[in-house]
């Protein structure tokens, strides 16, 4: 099923300030290692850096992501490739797949399971699935920092917000085993990230990814909140000039099974 639903994304920020996402990214698609002719499907798209880059590579790519305006940008980027509106628990293709792709995507999807699942139904026998997700403990420094200061500003409710899912690798690579996949290879490791922003980093990265926490919330507050969650964490994530986040991520290859 295609949907328009549109997941609020500010694309342009994204491309702008945010493109580490991508720009770390591409040795993933090093793992993937696309072969001439294959079908990849790219999940989780975003604004079709990566698509492009495994098109590149010799892949018949077809680019999917839940947000419209990240695929309107897509579009307009790279007009010759394939990118449709589908989200990651419900998308369908009359041929399978070679392999399936997804980068700094999985984390958001909080139906686990149901994601796995289509993967699973998507790729022919003997199929890979290539991904890379925020792992246990990703920018915990930033969550935990976050949550304290909404509580001291009475916001409780959305101190309890849960927008990511950040599993184990033994939690992660269980999930797929149990679905059929065989695990090829699994890391779970730091990548400290430094964000674009020397100024802003911290609260720009709030804004772009993290505003279930700040829903409903009157925009006077939540600068006032941002300042001071930035603040407190000057000592641990202001360095050099520079911001950075506690990337911890997971990254995973696996194989259908026939």
């Amino acid at each position: 099923m295609i949907t328009t639903q549109d997941t609020k994304w500010n694309a342009r920020l994204y491309d702008d300030k945010h493109n580490f996402v991508f720009k770390f990214g591409e040795d993933v698609v090093q793992l993937l290692n696309p072969q001439q002719g294959e079908r990849i499907l790219d999940l989780g798209c975003g604004t079709g850096y990566l698509t492009h880059a495994i098109a590149q590579a010799g892949g018949r790519v077809i680019g999917i992501d839940k947000s419209l305006a990240m695929i309107e940008r897509a579009q307009a980027a790279y007009p010759d490739l394939d990118f449709r509106v589908m989200p990651a628990t419900d998308f369908h293709f009359d041929t399978s797949f070679d392999a399936v792709f997804s980068n700094a995507v999985l984390h958001w999807v909080l139906e686990k399971e149901a994601a796995i699942d289509q993967v699973y139904h998507s790729l022919r026998p003997g199929g890979r699935f290539v991904l890379e997700m925020g792992g246990k403990g990703n920018n915990e420094g930033i969550l935990v920092t976050t949550r304290k200061v909404l509580t001291r500003h009475s916001y409780y409710s959305n101190a309890a917000a849960q927008p990511w899912y950040f599993p184990s690798l033994a939690e992660y690579t269980t999930l797929l085993e149990k679905r059929g996949f065989r695990i090829q290879f699994a890391a779970h490791f730091d990548r400290p990230t430094q964000l674009q922003d020397t100024d802003n980093g911290v609260k720009d990265w709030l804004r772009m990814f993290g505003s279930a926490f700040f829903k409903d919330i009157p925009e006077t507050d939540i600068d006032t909140i941002l300042e001071e969650i930035q603040e407190k964490l000057k000592p641990t994530h202001y360095k050099n000039h520079t911001w950075f986040a506690d990337y911890k991520r997971l990254r995973i290859e696996a194989f259908k099974q026939q």
